[in-house]
């Protein structure tokens, strides 16, 4: 098998991509030949050692990976070979196969590519998490995603229209836009050129009922002062680098409210209630409730090109490395 190996904390292009043995599964576990590994902005900081959780070194990233079961340990039931599934192994999915707990994978929902599975759970996890577990969106309600382009805001996009409620989609190329409406959103914003507050508010009608942000940076506060009464103000990352300092009479006024979403964290601490919402999301995905687009695929031997053109943001929507 081939795998990327992360053997210290330094930049992305110091990482490898190695031959070890197949594996051979254990009792209870599986290996899956993986034909698709989603490609995570948390990858990059796991690698580069700037994540709040430092693996032990060596090791090989990758959180969520689809694919084909190709051997069962012993007494697995319930999973066969051949059988297309997904998983998030949290750690290792960056390798053409990977052994796991039977227990863990899941069939991939529907006609899903292996591409869509692999870049589904993560993101849409967290914004059907953020959306319905964290708050509650009501159809209706004005929505305003920053880097709607991405991977976690084409999600965004998808899940609210869902819900129900009504996208503006800010992002900072005509391409990610573009993506954005074949999403569902309304409306969008080049917020690199336009006055993200004011259009934001100018299109919602006087304010807007919820921010996703991903991004961080200098588009936090304008985003912010975009919300009207009671806005919820999400916070999912700093994409854009910088972590905002955010002015609190702006949380103050009108009664907005910030929420944390950490999804990653919440599925750790309360394992039954994720697992609850997985099923969901894959009742939700099977059926074309749901419709996440095609990722951008890159050779899992181009894993450093792959990290870096997310970490700069050179690519819209999501990433899977294909072994």
């Amino acid at each position: 098998m081939r795998a990327v190996t992360c053997s210290e904390f330094a930049p992305i292009d110091r990482l490898t991509v190695e031959e070890h043995p197949d594996p051979t599964p254990s009792a209870g576990k599986v290996v899956v030949a993986v034909r698709a590994a989603g490609v995570n902005f948390v990858d990059g900081l796991f690698v580069q050692g700037k994540y709040q959780i430092k693996p032990p070194l060596p090791f090989t990233p990758g959180g969520e990976v689809a694919g084909d079961v190709v051997a069962v340990g012993d007494s697995v039931t319930g999973v066969e070979i051949g059988e297309r599934v997904l998983a998030m192994p949290w750690l290792g999915g960056f390798a053409s196969h990977v052994e796991l707990p039977a227990a863990s994978v899941v069939p991939v929902p529907g006609a899903l590519s292996y591409g869509q599975a692999a870049a589904l759970v993560q993101s849409y996890g967290t914004m059907l998490f953020a959306f319905t577990r964290r708050m509650q969106v009501q159809a209706g309600e004005w929505v305003l995603v920053l880097g709607a382009g991405g991977g976690i805001g084409l999600a965004a996009v998808d899940v609210a229209r869902h819900l129900g409620a009504r996208v503006i989609a800010a992002a900072s190329t005509a391409d990610k836009r573009a993506a954005a409406m074949a999403a569902g959103a309304e409306a969008t914003i080049d917020y690199e050129a336009d006055d993200l507050k004011a259009r934001a508010r100018e299109i919602a009608g006087g304010g807007v009922d919820v921010v996703v942000d991903p991004v961080g940076d200098r588009f936090a506060e304008p985003a912010l002062r975009a919300l009207g009464w009671k806005g919820r103000y999400l916070v999912i990352g700093f994409a854009g680098g910088e972590i905002p300092r955010l002015p609190m009479n702006q949380v103050l006024l009108n009664n907005r409210t910030v929420v944390g979403i950490d999804w990653g964290a919440w599925t750790l601490r309360e394992p039954g209630a994720s697992q609850a919402l997985l099923s969901e999301l894959m009742e939700l995905a099977g059926s074309g409730a749901l419709s996440p687009t095609e990722p951008s695929e890159y050779p899992l031997d181009d894993v450093v090109r792959a990290l870096t053109d997310l970490q700069d943001r050179k690519v819209g929507g999501k990433v899977v490395l294909v072994p």
